[in-house]
């Protein structure tokens, strides 16, 4: 076990931990940040997807020693009260059918919006196809996504 400090919703952290310990079971295990979820465990359906720096990342492959002082945001550090705009148009347009994927898939949107503030159909879908829906509510996050960047362009 080795003593990582980490920046993790704009607050320092420090956790005893194996350095090959992946950031999401960092996360979820040890500081309490559950909102990111385990999926597949291999990086491939993006339901641990959280913020590096601002970039959408998959958690579940990532040891925490990569990540030093690196700024991790997690769903619960996205907003205080769950009001980001990308959070209240996927509530506004009913996206989540049984949610499972949908902190991973909101994380990918707020990436894909601060690269793109206005994207395309083709832009939403090459870029969220690292995030896998079981549901299939992928029409209603492609309205979602729309319906937060129009709101964030105000």
């Amino acid at each position: 076990m080795t003593k990582i400090k980490l920046k993790v919703n704009n607050k320092s952290v420090e956790v005893d931990v194996d350095p090959s310990t992946p950031v999401l079971w960092v996360l979820r295990d040890h500081l309490n940040f559950i909102g990111t979820k385990y999926g597949c465990g291999v990086g491939s359906c993006g339901a641990c997807t959280i913020h590096l720096n601002g970039r959408s990342i998959k958690s579940c492959q990532l040891p925490v020693s990569a990540v030093g002082i690196q700024e991790i945001t997690t769903i619960e550090g996205l907003s205080e009260n769950g009001d980001h705009p990308v959070q209240k148009a996927w509530l506004d347009v009913d996206v989540a059918q049984c949610g499972y994927c949908q902190t991973g898939q909101i994380m990918a949107a707020v990436s894909l919006l601060k690269s793109k503030p206005n994207p395309t159909d083709d832009d939403i879908d090459t870029f969220m196809t690292g995030n896998i829906c079981r549901c299939g509510t992928y029409l209603r996050i492609k309205e979602a996504i729309k319906k937060a960047a129009k709101s964030s362009n105000k």
